[in-house]
């Protein structure tokens, strides 16, 4: 059934030559694998046949996942080609599921229909990693993404994070149609949260919002939409609803932040105002993601 300790290298090579999925479970030492999660995988695996492959790392044995060490929950990442092309952390059954399916669809559809495969970035793994399908080895200040599509910043917020909504929120933003370009984890600093909100330094709310965002970890995701046939700015502000929370309740009642909101500043989620705004702090948050001269030009 393909579990066994990952050899990482190799289970790559050997993903990159087939056809196959592969979803690998990076575990912490003193916590092991997780158990509900091969039980699920050995579930999907009796209904897709060996299209799916399962693999296990420790991430204390292994140099390329020193970044995941000391991490309180599992990280699943799934390879198709030798590539990177899915990231889910922690153990959401739902989330999980829904994750297979979708990559053994989309990677069906790059085999026989000739579609380009869509690969991410996590900013966990190492360079070496990511490129291992390609025998190469890139300084981090060498390697550029360019971003073709029409793309935002989102922000699953410190509020969402400790209330352990993160998994929740992501499975809802899939679900809406929206498609993950990259999940990164980090705390803020206090420049970068100044930076963010500087069109509100005049609010009286504006400290204690900087000091919300910089007091915990954060997920900052870039979100397009697959077919890049609507402004994903304006649709991803509908789903996420009115920064003012009882205003969301009332008038957008599905969005994110009436269902994950709080009281203010706790509205769980950030979205960008507009294009321009977005262009600008995808390329302050995310260095190395370029906006392409035709997505910048329509701004």
């Amino acid at each position: 059934m393909g579990h066994r300790e990952l050899d990482m290298t190799e289970q790559l090579n050997n993903s990159y030559m087939s056809s196959t999925v592969l979803m690998v479970d990076v575990y912490q030492n003193w916590c092991g694998p997780c158990k509900p999660v091969v039980s699920l995988f050995r579930k999907i695996k009796l209904e897709v046949g060996d299209d799916l492959h399962f693999a296990t790392a420790e991430a204390d044995s292994l140099d390329i996942l020193e970044k995941y060490r000391g991490k309180c929950e599992p990280t699943f990442l799934f390879y198709a080609g030798g590539e990177l092309v899915a990231v889910v952390r922690g153990a959401n059954g739902p989330l999980l599921h829904k994750t297979i399916l979708d990559q053994l669809d989309a990677e069906n559809k790059v085999l026989e229909q000739g579609i380009e495969r869509k690969v991410i970035k996590d900013a966990a793994l190492s360079i070496e990693e990511e490129s291992v399908s390609q025998d190469q080895e890139y300084g981090e200040e060498d390697e550029v993404v360019l971003l073709e599509k029409s793309c935002t910043l989102a922000i699953i917020k410190p509020d969402a994070v400790a209330h352990g909504k993160v998994d929740d929120i992501i499975l809802k933003v899939q679900e809406a149609g929206f498609e993950i370009l990259t999940n990164e984890e980090r705390i803020m600093t206090e420049a970068e949260t100044r930076y963010l909100y500087q069109k509100r330094s005049e609010e009286e709310i504006f400290e204690k919002l900087v000091q919300h965002m910089s007091d915990g970890p954060c997920r900052l995701l870039i979100i397009s939409w697959p077919e890049n046939d609507k402004d994903v700015v304006a649709a991803w502000r509908d789903f996420i609803g009115p920064s003012d929370i009882e205003v969301a309740k009332r008038e957008n009642p599905e969005s994110l932040r009436a269902q994950y909101g709080t009281i203010m500043p706790f509205n769980a989620v950030h979205g960008s105002e507009n294009r321009e705004q977005a262009n600008r702090e995808i390329e302050f948050f995310f260095p190395n993601f370029k906006i392409s001269g035709k997505d910048t030009d329509s701004v």
